[in-house]
């Protein structure tokens, strides 16, 4: 594979992996020994999720950021168990990576039918915008992937979608939150449309005439 193919660049979510190792590991040990798997995890996530995202549909703003608080950090326990039982799979991965864009979804749905009851069609258009900017993000660099490239770059991955969206939830202001990522998270998507394009152009150039 060409250089130009490898992203070496870390994401926010990689770092905070890093970072949190030393508290991740044991309770992801600890959910090990009670025998849970890491797909149950994965599934819980999204479970907790979803109901986040009734309870944002049904007004109670605050509170279904609050769950969000205690439900996200499923999604790095998930793979530190599989990496713990030596049993990393690649339905697992496949698992995660679909579970977190129905997540997103239950969330932005939540949104959508608060804002809806409400007849705010500004505020709809904004949570339109922010659900395909963030399903655009995770599709480009899927997308890029199966081309051989690592398309990580951008301005805001799902674990900054997510810093961004919590808090303004907590606070009871979700319309600035639906604002920042219907900007931000298709910006995120065209940036990486256009590295995917030079890294295909640089390729392209280097190869032998």
């Amino acid at each position: 594979m060409e250089n130009s193919k490898k992203n070496s660049s870390q994401t926010f979510s990689d770092f905070l992996r890093v970072t949190f190792k030393d508290v991740v590991t044991p309770v992801a040990a600890f959910l090990n020994r009670l025998g849970l798997t890491p797909n149950m995890v994965t599934l819980a996530g999204l479970a907790g999720q979803i109901i986040a995202g009734g309870l944002i549909a049904a007004g109670y703003i605050t509170f279904g950021g609050l769950l969000l608080v205690l439900v996200a950090p499923l999604d790095f326990l998930d793979g530190t168990m599989a990496r713990l039982r030596g049993t990393p799979s690649r339905f697992g991965a496949f698992l995660d990576s679909a579970t977190d864009r129905y997540a997103e979804l239950a969330i932005f749905g939540g949104l959508l039918i608060y804002y809806t009851q409400r007849m705010d069609v500004l505020a709809c258009v904004l949570v339109y915008l922010a659900a395909a900017g963030s399903l655009m993000v995770s599709y480009v660099r899927a997308r890029a992937q199966g081309l051989g490239y690592e398309a990580k770059i951008g301005l805001l991955s799902r674990v900054e979608r997510y810093l961004i969206l919590v808090p303004l939830l907590i606070f009871n202001v979700p319309f600035w939150a639906v604002v920042i990522l219907a900007i931000f998270t298709n910006l995120t998507a065209i940036q990486r449309i256009f590295y995917v394009r030079r890294m295909a152009e640089q390729d392209a150039n280097n190869v032998p005439q």
